[in-house]
């Protein structure tokens, strides 16, 4: 990773702590763990994702069609921030 997608990915970190399930840590879930088989967040949060995409990085998902596979995983999330500013 970049130093550009090393920050994203602690931002995206502090972040997820914000709307994880209090009985999972993020510590335990590796970045290209699916953050939702593995039980850190439920079906809501991809929503919560979103929004959060698109006010901190002007990211408009609707406009590359929705793929939940996009956000399953921190490596993914990274790679969509990192395609979408370069």
């Amino acid at each position: 990773m970049s130093g550009d997608s090393e920050q994203r990915l602690q931002d995206l970190i502090v972040y997820l702590r914000t709307i994880q399930k209090p009985n999972k840590p993020i510590e335990s879930v590796g970045v290209h763990d699916n953050l939702f088989a593995s039980g850190l967040l439920d079906s809501l949060a991809i929503v919560q994702i979103v929004l959060y995409l698109e006010k901190t990085y002007g990211i408009d998902i609707s406009a590359g069609g929705f793929d939940p596979e996009r956000l399953s995983t921190m490596a993914s999330i990274v790679d969509l921030i990192d395609k979408a500013n370069p």
